[in-house]
């Protein structure tokens, strides 16, 4: 028996990476997949079919249960087709994880309109998109009398939360509006049965490899036996348990890396000063100062 019997799965950006560790974990736990990617470059450029398919390919053969999808995640119709997809091949819908991205690096001064437009688009437009159309047919099978156990898991970053990287403005503020866009979520759709929690996750892809200041880090070679704090297949066990029909945990964001698994919190007073009267900005510049 695995953990996910039964489960109805639509995994974003699903054929590379971190989207493929999970869409393979998620077969092999007993879950019907819905393998979704579009087969482009870093950038977003081009699509191929072949990713999608080989990782369908690799769960069928291995007696799983898989359908490709090459649908792109920031098109309205095409978000809404993934999910109508997953409901017309297995029957329901039980799971969505929000992976597919993207990446258009650029320093501020010198960055691109369409460098912007298509990070946010596929990133923050891409998780919105899908968790709309499955948010509407869960609310459905809510309102029909049925009971609803779904679960969704969203990918921020620490470059949108914890550690912010000069040159990702466009990637930065898309995670960020992601993990804010879980827990706005998690709120509305408890009243149908859905949970919604995301991860940050750190791992060696080819985003990761092709961010500025991190291959060298990524690309460090580990003995063979040795344990591979990098490898993407640590992050996706999380992601398993927070599909799970039983699992409790909604409105949280976790940062997963390696053998460590850390909940975050957002923004959050961490000092406070008041007036009785119309604020000075003279007395706002003595009590505010700046702070190392």
């Amino acid at each position: 028996m695995g953990s996910l019997d039964g489960r109805v799965a639509l995994i974003t950006g699903a054929g590379r990476g971190i989207g493929r560790e999970h869409a393979l974990l998620f077969a092999r736990e007993g879950a019907s997949v819905v393998v979704n990617d579009l087969g482009g470059a870093n950038d977003g450029s081009g699509s191929d079919s072949g990713p999608a398919q080989e990782v369908v390919d690799e769960i069928v053969a291995a007696g799983g249960s898989a359908v490709a999808n090459t649908d792109n995640v920031a098109d309205w119709k095409g978000a809404a087709a993934l999910v109508d997809q997953a409901v017309s091949e297995f029957g329901r819908l039980d799971v969505v994880v929000n992976n597919a991205g993207i990446l258009r690096d650029g320093f501020l001064a010198g960055l691109e309109e369409s460098q912007w437009d298509s990070v946010i688009s596929v990133h923050l437009k891409g998780h919105f998109a899908v968790l709309r159309h499955a948010a509407a047919y869960w609310k459905s099978r809510s309102k029909a009398g049925e009971a609803v156990a779904a679960s969704v898991i969203n990918t921020a970053s620490a470059s949108g939360t914890t550690m912010p990287n000069a040159g990702q403005a466009n990637y930065g503020a898309a995670k960020a509006g992601i993990a804010a866009l879980t827990l706005v979520a998690a709120g509305e759709l408890d009243r149908y049965g859905v949970r919604v929690n995301a991860i940050a996750p750190i791992a060696r892809t080819r985003l990761t490899l092709a961010t500025p200041g991190m291959g060298a880090i990524f690309a460090q070679e580990v003995e063979e036996g040795e344990f591979d704090a990098f490898s993407p297949a640590n992050i996706s066990p999380v992601v398993a348990y927070l599909a799970t029909e039983k699992c409790p945990i909604t409105g949280k964001v976790f940062a997963v890396q390696g053998g460590a698994i850390s909940e975050l919190a957002g923004w959050h007073d961490v000092r406070t000063i008041e007036t009785e009267g119309p604020w000075l900005i003279d007395d706002i510049a003595n009590r505010l100062p700046v702070e190392g």
